[in-house]
């Protein structure tokens, strides 16, 4: 296909106008961005307000932090200091049964304050146990030093080797860690 000088469309040329409004917000960022003035003072003015500002920006931002630090180690102070208050709690009942068995042991009935201690001692094992405090098995269990602090070895006719035959103290674990081992006595089998 040929083309002609009839058939070819002159292209349009753009509008004046329309150039000089593209090239217009060019020049007014220009004109209106302190670095690209003439002055170089204003442009030092300039860089050193912005420098001030940043300063300040960084103290504050520093000293929220700082804030924010101390508030938080003293949230945790005061929660160590008060997690064991639900503990204490629940002991007030015991201390409470302790006071009344006391008492009770004024009026000379043996019996009855034996009882009255029995229910104390089952009442702040509960505690315990609600706390996850509980007590390490003794007596007929396997050694486990571990859990156990051997005090001697002895021949015992009821209990085989390696297991506990007698307990001088009872040991307590919270959650999986030992608080207090076992003191005990600790079979080598029949004599």
């Amino acid at each position: 296909m040929i083309m002609t000088a009839e058939t070819e469309k002159p292209r349009p040329e753009k509008n004046v106008a329309e150039q000089n409004a593209a090239e217009q917000p060019a020049q007014e960022a220009t004109a209106t961005n302190p670095l690209f003035t003439s002055s170089p003072d204003a442009k030092v003015e300039q860089l050193e307000a912005e420098l001030k500002n940043a300063q300040d920006e960084s103290l504050r931002q520093t000293a929220e932090f700082e804030n924010f630090r101390k508030r938080k180690q003293r949230e945790m102070e005061e929660e160590r200091r008060y997690a064991i208050q639900p503990f204490a709690r629940d002991l007030l009942a015991v201390v409470d049964n302790l006071e009344r068995a006391i008492e009770a042991s004024a009026a000379g009935d043996v019996n009855s304050l034996r009882d009255g201690v029995k229910l104390v001692s089952a009442q702040l094992q509960n505690v315990l146990a609600q706390h996850n405090c509980v007590r390490i098995p003794g007596v007929g269990s396997q050694f486990d030093p571990n859990l156990h602090q051997a005090i001697a070895q002895e021949a015992s006719n009821e209990h085989p080797a390696g297991t506990v035959s007698r307990e001088a103290q009872v040991g307590y674990k919270l959650y999986d860690r030992v608080v207090r081992p076992a003191q005990v006595f600790v079979s080598t089998g029949s004599p």
